[in-house]
């Protein structure tokens, strides 16, 4: 029998009966590995495990690749850049001539499983805007590569602290986070109360583990709907199960009935009915299907696997015709409870939704890599914890990962520091009204129309 379904929706209250599914265990075992177990993950990569390494080298099995970065000119002369490591991480620090003693940390995002560590500069302009407006920014590497936001949120406090030691004590200190860095974002903010004063989380995985769930479900939904069995995804999942699966749902073409059915539970379980929802699932399909069968490597430990920690124990899809996909489909419980439940900092981390600073956020109505439903997640945590007051949320007509104009970003930056100084909240998007969402001219506000046209924005119509 499959287990309960819960109205209204996954997201919602999968925090909360997650500690059902502890007790069920207590009573009846842990899921055996035919049944929740997925393949093993490749390779270790290595984690701060020795105290021998001195704190300006990197990790054993790692290298840091941090070539010089050139000044710019800031107000006529350059600016003053810092590199080096520390506490194994690779960092850059750049200060403007006349700088006014605030600090913007840039966290980047999902590297792989590389154990090259890198550097990067803050994207969409951000670099010389933050630079002009007189804040210093600093970028660490991580000590670590794979999906390890504990490494993110460890390693850029860490550089803040740092870069006191080396420029001088900054009177305030902003966070921005790209991807995997909104996740870095999302729990810096909790780990560290009330250190840094504003964030802006860009295409963040705000959701946490929700993020991992819906790359379950998209496999497993595809199974149900196909009649295919394949999961644990065996071996030869990408040139076996997945063409099958495809043939099945008609996805190489104009989809069937089963497979329209399947289009529309991708599209409600990623952010609901919306601009663009439909098209998006055209581009992305494939490449969700490869992302579960070639796996989210670089994972040191079973607790840093992120798919580990993914379940549909108590998802409800919709809609559940023609074929009844929720008495189907099969049923998987996470198979790292322990990991999934814990509060602490761990690898791929729980993010309470408790901001102790405003967070401005923008996210692409089109991305399926990191859905829009991170967002509605994430708003209904704040909600619950009564935080509201500190979140504002923008919708970008796109489809892309991270796709966004220099000047979305730039004004978003620009709201987020008057927000801070003013104690005004900016203007933003409702995220959690289904009727707003689908409406056709959701997203438009903050869009960049300059940018209509470039990359995926024709998938959308025009905003008017």
């Amino acid at each position: 029998m499959p287990a309960p379904a819960l109205a209204g929706g996954h997201n919602g209250g999968m925090r909360r009966v997650l500690g059902l599914v502890s007790v069920l265990i207590l009573l009846f075992g842990t899921p055996s590995a035919a049944a929740s177990t997925p393949p093993a993950t490749p390779a270790a990569t290595p984690v701060p495990a020795s105290a021998a390494t001195p704190p300006d080298q990197p990790l054993p099995g790692y290298t840091i690749d941090n070539p010089p970065l050139p000044p710019v000119q800031v107000g006529g002369s350059p600016s003053r850049v810092l590199q080096g490591v520390h506490r194994h991480a690779g960092y850059v620090i750049e200060v403007p001539p006349r700088w006014n003693g605030r600090l913007a940390m840039w966290a980047h995002g999902y590297r792989g499983a590389t154990t090259v560590l890198t550097v990067e500069p803050p994207a969409y302009g951000l670099r010389q805007r933050l630079l002009d407006q007189g804040f210093a920014w600093a970028a660490s590497s991580y000590y670590a590569n794979g999906y390890h936001v504990k490494a993110g949120v460890e390693s850029t406090r860490d550089l803040a602290a740092h870069f006191a030691d080396v420029v001088g004590r900054p009177r305030d200190v902003f966070l921005v986070g790209v991807s995997m860095g909104g996740h870095v974002t999302g729990r810096s903010l909790e780990q560290y109360p009330d250190f840094y004063r504003g964030a802006l989380p860009l295409c963040g995985v705000l959701g946490d583990h929700e993020l991992f769930d819906f790359l379950l479900d998209y496999q497993l939904v595809a199974q149900a709907l196909a009649g295919v069995d394949a999961y644990p995804l065996p071996a030869d999942y990408q040139s076996a199960v997945v063409p099958k699966l495809k043939a099945e749902l008609g996805l190489d073409g104009t989809p069937n009935e089963r497979g329209a059915q399947f289009r529309q539970v991708v599209v409600n379980r990623s952010g609901g009915e919306r601009p663009g929802g439909q098209a998006a699932f055209e581009r992305w399909k494939d490449f969700l299907f490869r992302i579960a069968g070639d796996r989210l490597d670089g994972a040191p430990t079973p607790d840093a696997d992120p798919l580990q920690l993914a379940t549909n124990a108590f998802t409800r899809y919709t809609p559940d015709t023609p074929v009844e996909v929720n008495r189907r489909v099969e049923r998987v419980l996470p198979a790292n409870l322990k990991a999934r439940l814990s509060p602490h900092l761990t690898e791929v981390p729980r993010i309470a939704g408790r901001p102790t600073a405003p967070v401005l956020s923008l996210h692409d109505l089109g991305d399926l890599f990191v859905p829009f439903s991170m967002e509605q997640q994430y708003q209904r945590d704040v909600r619950h914890n009564g935080r509201s007051h500190l979140l504002a949320q923008r919708a970008i007509r796109a489809a892309e990962h991270c796709e966004f104009s220099p000047v979305e970003v730039g004004r978003a930056w620009d709201d987020l520091v008057t927000w801070v100084d003013t104690g005004r909240r900016p203007a933003a998007d409702v995220v959690d009204d289904p009727a707003a969402v689908a409406a056709p001219g959701y997203g438009c506000r903050f869009s960049d129309p300059a940018a209509y046209g470039t990359g995926t924005r024709g998938l959308f119509p025009a905003c008017p």
